[in-house]
């Protein structure tokens, strides 16, 4: 039990240092800051140093309860899975015109007048306020927070996963309570703050409004896939180790259910080699390994983007290549992958590759099967979807993780396991492998320096952030702040130029003023993953110049088509695009 508590803990505090803390922050900052109650013409009032403890108190707590008992609540109640979230985000949104709107906050803080001891002046408003922020909060997934919402969802709740997410949901406000107490600290400190209190209330209000409909509109999401998992790894550390795995492993022991038998093995299934179990050919993503034989999906409520809302099974995928892929349309590191997914499906489904996208839900809204088809249209996933609402398929594969992909081969054999963000190069060479679009396997290396190899004279991926950036030929990048670039005029084989104004970060690069970009390529077909607003001219010698209409979340672009092209591409962009990977087929 020590070591749940422990783990739990350090995991909430990391979570809590996360970029999904982004959407809520401004608002904790603001409520944490605003005294509560309303001013009367000419009062002077002190800031409430208990007020951040009390928001960030209401806000663990409602998250807490919401993530435990929340969905199972719902679902008794015959209520929508979504009921709550929204819920929160409407009273987000109208205790931000309480603030905007003397007249309405005075009625708003008429409920908690008939509570001497805790009225808007003792902190009931601030717990208030906290729960609201935490029906809305959504925080990145690990194997912890994954434990939890599979248990809690299955209505396995016991001590022990109490435990876990009180620990939890304390490491998370740790972190919270100190960014509060310091932008308390700060406000106190500027007398320009305290003696103009209206109008902190006013601008208080605003962000509530701004972050209500930033979250209902899924701009939050956006701004979190901008910024880097800087805590990655130290997250991997705390809940991906032996000692991690036992535990969590423990609250699930007497609850998991029967696993469904794999299919029957192809064969010559033992020349592949020693058979693994799937944690350990997640240690070595680059190579083919025998993970043992594919596990049929079980328990699927809907399947989505198949013919007539077909099922899919493993027999029936037989002779195609598959990759199952384990997600959750919130889950911000889910949707990092997913350009990826989508670029893999474009340029390899009529080769033979299947991606079937398994929807295990985190939270209770994301139950809703409407809502995973508006998020996937909106996100740009056009491969099988199954709903996995009940998490038997995620069970029959013992998964802990957010996003995770098993890689199958043609006989119906797990050949690659991968856990969270990354590995996108060699995966789309085991890909390219198991399809046979290397020529026979003997021909490709084994070792991991070949995969990375240009095959076939075909342009491999190319990344245009900085931190992957590797076909920039002699041209410096300028990180974090807009830089006007003059390109060579000569372009080499695979390689980009830039012109104009960029802002370059570690993921992407931002279009700004008479931006440009320009690639020397060899390949049939040409995609870009983009995001943003605005448009992009794509020109090449001896094909008409188009348009490509950029709008939303990150999503892939076919930039080109047709007969091969060794060719010099020309993009123009309007500012305000941002440009992720080229990837060619």
């Amino acid at each position: 039990m020590l070591t749940l508590l422990l783990i739990g803990l350090l995991s909430g505090i990391i979570t809590g240092l996360s970029p999904c803390i982004l959407p809520v922050l401004p608002a904790v900052l603001a409520t944490s800051v605003v005294p509560a109650g309303m001013l009367k013409p000419g009062e002077v009032q002190v800031l409430d140093r208990r007020r951040p403890f009390v928001v960030i108190g209401g806000l663990v707590t409602s998250f807490a309860i919401f993530t435990l008992l929340g969905g199972s609540l719902l679902s008794a109640l015959g209520l929508p899975a979504d009921l709550l979230r929204n819920i929160g985000i409407a009273a987000m949104l109208l205790v931000g015109i309480g603030f905007l709107i003397p007249a309405v906050g005075h009625l708003l803080e008429r409920p908690f007048a008939r509570f001497s001891q805790m009225g808007p002046r003792k902190g009931g408003s601030a717990f208030l306020f906290g729960a609201t922020f935490g029906l809305a909060f959504v925080p990145c997934a690990g194997p912890v927070l994954a434990t939890i919402t599979v248990l809690a969802a299955t209505n396995q709740v016991n001590f022990g996963l109490i435990v876990l997410t009180v620990a939890f949901s304390v490491g998370v406000a740790i972190p919270l309570l100190g960014l509060a107490l310091a932008g308390q600290q700060m406000a106190e400190r500027i007398k320009a703050i305290r003696s103009h209190m209206p109008l902190v209330r006013q601008i208080t209000g605003g962000i509530l409004v701004v972050t209500a409909l930033a979250v209902f509109f899924g701009v939050s999401d956006q701004l979190q896939r901008l910024v880097p998992s800087y805590v990655a790894s130290a997250q991997s550390s705390i809940e991906e180790n032996a000692g991690a795995r036992e535990a969590l492993g423990s609250l699930q022991s007497k609850t998991q259910t029967t696993q469904v038998a794999p299919e029957p093995r192809n064969e010559g299934v033992a020349a592949l080699g020693p058979e693994l179990p799937f944690a350990a050919c997640a240690d070595d993503p680059s190579q083919l390994a025998n993970c043992g034989p594919a596990r049929p999906f079980k328990g699927i409520q809907q399947w989505l983007n198949t013919p007539g809302g077909k099922p899919l099974t493993m027999e029936g995928l037989r002779g195609k290549v598959v990759l199952v892929d384990f997600w959750t349309y919130s889950c911000i590191n889910c949707q990092r992958t997913l350009p990826y997914l989508t670029a893999w499906d474009a340029k390899y489904r009529d080769a033979g590759l299947t991606i079937v996208g398994v929807h295990s839900p985190e939270f209770a809204f994301e139950h809703e099967v409407g809502n995973v088809i508006d998020q996937a249209a909106k996100l740009g996933v056009k491969y099988p979807i199954a709903i996995d609402n009940e998490f038997d398929t995620w069970r029959n594969y013992d998964n802990l993780y957010w996003p995770a992909h098993y890689l199958i081969d043609k006989g119906g054999v797990v050949r690659q396991v991968h856990f969270g963000e990354g590995a996108y190069d060699e995966t789309e060479m085991l890909i390219r492998e198991l399809l046979g679009e290397n020529g026979p396997m003997a021909e490709v290396s084994t070792t991991a320096p070949a995969r990375s190899m240009h095959v076939v004279n075909r342009t491999l991926e190319t990344y245009l952030g900085s931190a992957r950036a590797a076909s920039y030929g002699s041209q410096d990048l300028i990180v974090g702040e807009p830089h006007v670039y003059t390109g060579s005029k000569q372009i080499d084989p695979n390689v980009v130029a830039l012109d104009g104004q960029w802002t370059v970060s570690p993921e992407s690069i931002t279009s700004g003023k008479a931006a440009q970009l320009r690639l020397r390529y060899s390949a049939d077909k040409v995609f870009l993953v983009l995001g943003g607003e605005g448009t992009v001219e794509v020109s090449q010698p001896g094909v008409a110049t188009k348009k490509v209409r950029v709008r939303g979340s990150p999503t892939l672009y076919t930039l080109s088509e047709g007969s091969r092209q060794d060719a010099l591409l020309t993009l123009k962009f309007t500012p305000g695009i941002s440009a992720y990977a080229f990837t060619f087929g």
